[in-house]
């Protein structure tokens, strides 16, 4: 055997070695606890003297595969509970699955553990992509069935907050003007799937908005981009690399977007760890202290 042929079989299997060590990296992050982030927004027009509100903003359930089963959905939900948030949002993608046949049985599967979520100011909901090819029908069924009330286009009053719900805008089925119809004046949240819906917002829409839909690159480069990002997976780009993951401040409106604490049609995730926040939102008066 040739020097040449010794350190190329040499190369070779390093490049295996590594690979299995990703996959087994990435087999395990996907199904680890997720991360609880926390963050605080100051919303204008909060009224003087109301106290700020907590909101648990989850994403990207993804019951079906691997990366979670009932069981895993409802240890989840027992961490959200334990936080005791004021509001939780659920900003979709709650099933696997491209079609009615990869996408059946699914749903389901999310009404015993969703049903034990707890928050006195109610939870709500909006439809990701995969829910729209897999039946949206099944999903608000579920989603009913747990108590939770979804938010198609449309908009609801919580206490001091405006809620205001946009239909995925990956799939086709945003309506922003049908979203906005008829809202009060004061703070509000708009809580969506795919985070480039803010191209259709107008400055003073929503000072805040709620997303999932990137799972933060799921397959993520140290530098944070996605492999998807590099055109390599995907022919169609899947976001805005600016609404990529986490708090971003643009003028006049601040975006979340939550990892998700799922996963997508591969079930493995690398330097891009499942994740939920929770958001505390007030007045400037209200901001915690540094």
């Amino acid at each position: 055997m040739t020097r040449a042929v010794r350190t190329i079989l040499i190369l070779l299997a390093a490049g295996v070695l590594a690979i299995a060590v990703l996959l087994v990296v990435g087999l395990r992050e996907i199904v680890a606890d997720p991360i609880v982030r926390t963050t605080y927004v100051a919303l204008p027009g909060w009224p003087a003297r109301t106290p700020p509100l907590t909101v648990a903003l989850v994403s990207d359930i993804h019951i079906g595969n691997r990366a979670m089963d009932a069981a895993r959905l409802d240890r989840i939900v027992g961490a959200i509970n334990a936080h005791r948030p004021d509001l939780v949002l659920l900003a979709g993608d709650f099933v696997i699955g491209h079609d009615a046949a990869s996408g059946a049985g699914a749903a389901e599967q999310l009404v015993a553990p969703l049903s034990r979520l707890r928050a006195p100011r109610g939870r709500y909901a909006v439809l990701g992509n995969h829910d729209h090819w897999t039946g949206a029908a099944r999903v608000v069924r579920a989603l009913q069935a747990a108590g939770i009330t979804i938010l198609s286009n449309r908009n609801i009053r919580v206490g001091p907050l405006t809620l205001v719900g946009i239909d995925d805008a990956y799939s086709g089925h945003n309506d922003v003007a049908r979203a906005f119809a008829g809202s009060a004046p004061g703070p509000r949240i708009a809580l969506t799937h795919a985070p480039d819906v803010v191209a259709w917002l107008s400055p003073g829409d929503a000072p805040l908005l709620l997303a999932g839909h990137t799972h933060c690159g799921q397959v993520a480069l140290p530098d944070g981009r996605g492999v998807t990002e590099l055109g390599l997976l995907s022919a169609r780009p899947l976001y805005n690399p600016r609404y990529r993951c986490g708090r971003i401040d643009d003028p006049g409106r601040t975006v979340i977007v939550t990892a998700g604490v799922g996963g997508g049609s591969a079930p493995i995730r690398l330097n891009a760890p499942p994740d939920w926040w929770l958001i505390t939102v007030g007045g400037p008066l209200n901001r915690p202290r540094p």
